[in-house]
C-alpha cells in the first residue's frame, strides 16, 4: 500500500546485494508491477484468501480484480523469467478445504503452498489433515504448519524442506 517506500526499500536492498522477497495479498498490483518492471524483486508469494466468489466479502472491499491482476502479472513475469521465484499461497482454515481445488486451478503450473491458518476461534488444521486436502490436487505442494515447519508433499514421497532464506 506504500508503493514508493516499498520501491525504495527494494532498491536499497538490491544495491547491498540482498535478494528481495515479497509476501502479499495482491490488492496493490501496481506496486508488484513496478517491482517486477524494475527487476528489483526476486521472489513473490501471493496469498489467495478464498475462491473469487467469496473474496470481496471476506476482505470487506472490492479487491477481486486487483488480486486477479496481481496473479496474472506474477504468472506472466515468472514464465518470462523476469520473476525468478513465484508461489501461490493458500492459507487454510477449517471448513474451507473445498475451496482449495478451485483456488489451485488458478495457479496453473505455478508452485502451490498450503499454509496452516491460525486463529484463536477455530482449531487449525493438522499436518495430516492438510495432506488429505493436498491429495485432492494430485500434484506436489508445499505444506506449512507451526508444528512441522515446511514440507514438500508428494503423497507418500514427502520430505522436509530446508529453508534457504
Amino acid at each position: 500500500m506504500q508503493k514508493e517506500a516499498l520501491l525504495a526499500l527494494a532498491r536499497s536492498s538490491k544495491a547491498m546485494g540482498l535478494a528481495v522477497g515479497v509476501q502479499t495479498n495482491g490488492i496493490c498490483p501496481d506496486s508488484l508491477d513496478a517491482l517486477i518492471q524494475e527487476g528489483i524483486v526476486d521472489r513473490v508469494a501471493l496469498d489467495i484468501k478464498a475462491r473469487w466468489a467469496r473474496y470481496n466479502n471476506l476482505l470487506k472491499g472490492d479487491y477481486v480484480n486487483n488480486v486477479q491482476r496481481s496473479l496474472a502479472l506474477c504468472k506472466d513475469a515468472h514464465k518470462k523469467g523476469r520473476l525468478p521465484e513465484f508461489e501461490l499461497v493458500i492459507t487454510l482454515f477449517r471448513g474451507y478445504d473445498d475451496e482449495v481445488p478451485i483456488i489451485a486451478s488458478e495457479a496453473g503450473g505455478e508452485d502451490i503452498v498450503l499454509q496452516q491458518g491460525v486463529t484463536g476461534e477455530v482449531p487449525p488444521l493438522s499436518e495430516a489433515e492438510m495432506k488429505k486436502i493436498a491429495d485432492t490436487l494430485a500434484r506436489s505442494v508445499k505444506i506449512r504448519t507451526r508444528e512441522g515447519g515446511e514440507i514438500v508433499y508428494e503423497g507418500d514421497r514427502s520430505r522436509r524442506a530446508s529453508r534457504k532464506r
